[in-house]
């Protein structure tokens, strides 16, 4: 048995690291909407950090993850576990030091990102390739930080096909990963439907924790994706940020936030103090956009602010949108 099965003695929903999307204002927002709905994730991941050349030093770590500020935890208390990507065992396991020194309470390794930029320089998805590159990376991380600390992994079903799914499992196993995350898809099948839940289903026979993850918009999806993977355990990517009572309703379908709810949500998402607030608008931007798949409200909300730059009349328009 896992040291950390306790962790899943009930089927945990985490909030997946989505590169450009789920930063740390995302996170805190989703977090707190999670927990006002009684149903907190029970971890959320960081955008990946990429480790290259060099260690990362503490700077780097506090600007994608400023949890480590306030115990690693959002300020709903859930905890942000630190996910890193690279091909380099040596920094890898040195960055990961670091970042348990820091104060996180788990890492976690990307060999899912399907970024050409990243797999161009051999990190990411590139690596499912590589079984033995894996097997080194994630067995240096683990040998390098403290037993009672995770080092888990989230992989795809290969990159360009599905012929190593065997091999990166016994590799991921091999290595001693806490658990594994899996998104069911390949590389190159990128993030168009369909996601093929059940090709999860033989990695649970490695004996450590799965969880699975792709194409869950909403409850049914959830409870497909369970079956088929034949896992309880999920991660929640896009449709948690179209619908933010995704998680809540997975396990209680009269657990929904109504649009005029979502509002003060949005607002406080707007209100962020960051120097770049152009920037922050164009956020916004990205998270109205795909709310519109999830509520009415906001696909008429977009087509009035879509071109609108001033923070204050997005705000009016947003307030204004329940009585529409």
């Amino acid at each position: 048995m896992s040291a950390f099965a306790h962790l899943f003695a009930r089927p945990v929903r985490l909030l997946a690291p989505m590169e450009g999307l789920t930063d740390p204002l995302m996170r805190q927002i989703l977090t707190q909407i999670a927990h006002d709905l009684g149903r907190p994730y029970d971890w959320s991941v960081s955008e990946f950090i990429r480790v290259t050349h060099y260690p990362l030093p503490a700077h780097v770590f506090y600007k994608y993850v400023p949890e480590l500020l306030t115990d690693g935890k959002t300020a709903s208390g859930t905890p942000i576990h630190v996910q890193l990507l690279g091909n380099n065992p040596e920094t890898m396991s040195q960055s990961a030091v670091t970042a348990v020194s820091l104060g996180t309470c788990a890492i976690d390794l990307n060999f899912g990102c399907p970024a050409k930029t990243v797999n161009n320089h051999k990190g990411g998805s590139v690596l499912l390739d590589e079984p033995d590159t894996l097997y080194d990376i994630i067995s240096a991380v683990r040998g390098a930080v403290p037993t009672h600390i995770p080092v888990s992994a989230k992989i795809r079903l290969g990159y360009t096909d599905m012929g190593k799914m065997s091999d990166i499992g016994q590799a991921v196993k091999q290595a001693n990963a806490s658990w594994l995350t899996i998104h069911a898809r390949t590389k190159v099948q990128g993030y168009k439907p369909p996601a093929y839940w059940d090709k999860i289903a033989p990695f649970t026979e490695l004996g450590l924790p799965i969880i699975a993850n792709g194409e869950i918009w909403n409850a049914t999806h959830a409870h497909d994706c369970i079956s088929q993977a034949s896992t309880p355990h999920l991660m929640l990517g896009r449709g948690a940020v179209t619908r933010p009572d995704l998680v809540a309703s997975i396990d209680n379908t009269d657990k929904t936030l109504r649009w005029a709810e979502l509002i003060p949500h949005q607002i406080s998402f707007l209100n962020d103090t960051t120097d770049n607030q152009s920037g922050l608008i164009g956020r916004y931007k990205q998270w109205l956009g795909m709310l519109t798949k999830g509520y009415d409200e906001a696909d008429k909300l977009w087509d009035v602010v879509k071109k609108e730059k001033d923070k204050a009349q997005i705000i009016s328009h947003l307030s204004q949108s329940v009585l529409a």
